[in-house]
This record gives C-alpha cells, sequence and structure tokens, in this order.
C-alpha cells in the first residue's frame, strides 16, 4: 500500500550542521540549482523571496540576491535579526542570523554577511516528490477570496506535502508569498481535487516568459490527502517502469 512506509523512507532528524566546509558545501547545492529561499524576519509574519548569488569558502562570506518584496531591507537595515529557509531535493537547508547582512549596492544589488556557523539540514524522505510527464502535465487553478480572479496553470511535480507550479506569463504581481489561498484546484487523472494551499516561493523566468511557483498544502481533509498520495504513488510506480525499461 502507498501509505506503508519502510525504515529508509521514515523521515530523518534534522541534523545542524557546524563545520564551514559542510555548510558551504550545503550553501552551494542552493546556489548552483537556484533554488529559491525565504526570508522572516522574528516577531513579524511577512515573507520575502531571496536567492543565493555566492557562496565564497576563502573568505567565508555568502550573497544573497534582492529581496522580494524589496520593502524587507528596511529590516535589514534597522539589524533585526532574521532565518532563511530553502529546500533542495527534499532537504530543508536553513540558517538563523549571527551577524547582520549589509546592502551592496554595485552592480547588482544584493546582501552580503557571514558564511552561517549553525545550518539545519533536515532529509525530509517521507515527501517523495513526484515529476509529471511534459506530455501529460496536469491542469491546475488558484482561487480564492484573495484573488480577484483565478489563475489557471500547470502542475509540475507533487508530493505529499506539495507541488511545483507552472504559469504563463509574469503573474508574480498577483500572488503574494506567504498567503493562503483556499481554493486550489487540480484536474487529477482520477478526479479533480480542492485544497487550501501557502505560497511558498514565485519566480518569473523572463527569458522563457513562465512564472514558476511552489506552494505547501494547508490543512487538508483526509479525503483529499488520500487523493494526493495516490496520485504521488502512481507516478512512483511509472518512473519505477520506465527506469526498468530503460535498462533493456
Amino acid at each position: 500500500m502507498f501509505n506503508a512506509l519502510n525504515a529508509e523512507d521514515a523521515p530523518q532528524p534534522p541534523k545542524v550542521l557546524t563545520t564551514p566546509l559542510e555548510i558551504a558545501a550545503n550553501l552551494r547545492l542552493l546556489l548552483d540549482s537556484h533554488d529559491p529561499l525565504i526570508i522572516t524576519f522574528h516577531e513579524r509574519t511577512q515573507r520575502f523571496q531571496s536567492f543565493l548569488i555566492e557562496v565564497d569558502r576563502d573568505s567565508n562570506s555568502i550573497a544573497l540576491d534582492e529581496m522580494v518584496p524589496r520593502d524587507g531591507e528596511r529590516f535589514l537595515t534597522n539589524g533585526e535579526a532574521y532565518r532563511v529557509e530553502g529546500f533542495h531535493d527534499g532537504v530543508r537547508i536553513a540558517w538563523e542570523s549571527v551577524d547582520a547582512l549589509t546592502i551592496d549596492d554595485g552592480h547588482h544589488r544584493c546582501y552580503r554577511g557571514k558564511l552561517p556557523t549553525e545550518v539545519v539540514y533536515h532529509q525530509r524522505r517521507n515527501a517523495f516528490r513526484a515529476a509529471l510527464k511534459l506530455a501529460s502535465l496536469v491542469n491546475v487553478e488558484v482561487a480564492g477570496d484573495k484573488l480577484p480572479a483565478p489563475i489557471g496553470g500547470k502542475l509540475l511535480d507533487i508530493s505529499a506535502t506539495g507541488c511545483k507550479l507552472r504559469f504563463e506569463g509574469d503573474i508574480s504581481e498577483r500572488l503574494q508569498l506567504g498567503q493562503v489561498y483556499d481554493r486550489f484546484m487540480a484536474a487529477l487523472p482520477f478526479g479533480k481535487m480542492t485544497a487550501p494551499v501557502e505560497l511558498r516561493y514565485l519566480h518569473y523566468e523572463e527569458r522563457i516568459n513562465i512564472t514558476f511557483a511552489g506552494i505547501r498544502f494547508h490543512n487538508m481533509s483526509g479525503l483529499v490527502q488520500r487523493q494526493v498520495e495516490r496520485f504521488v504513488y502512481q507516478l512512483q510506480r511509472e518512473a519505477r517502469r520506465f527506469d526498468k525499461d530503460d535498462d533493456f
């Protein structure tokens, strides 16, 4: 059954990385994959998005891209404590501020600071992320009271906890990071699923005129949870069959 988890698939306890070598190596994973980061400030609910654009082991320094929305900079200049969180292939990589970030307004506006002294590395193996084939992407729609009109797109991959979406054009001004949208709909092969979702990251790729979004399921019902698990299991089974065919 797809609900059963063996020992290898069970969630692993978080590790705390403390050596500069380990920390730099894991931050480079986020850098090289252009994985979005969520920045939050203590005692504030608003979320901001950024990306790592530099990890320098020799100088023990990092640089983060300009925050979206940019008004988060005033919290940096106030010296407020912050937390940074990213996900790479199901692994949560997060750290908290020790030293303030400084704004570099040179050729490319960014924020520079020291390499973190501690990074939390959390492998969540039970949230298997299944990718859809390009020819069989599922239609999705994000709607609710927080949107004047529904936004339609495509489902790129899905796990038990969330999924990645693709939208044509630049819709980054229409959605807000950290916002919960109460009607996310996906046309799964065996029926439509509807659930509230939280927007975790948003990135417009100008070169291909596509916006990518990452959402996390929010207070799912048991019925929807079973629908998602069934679909993830189906994709996982298809991927295994495809891999087996490649062996011949």
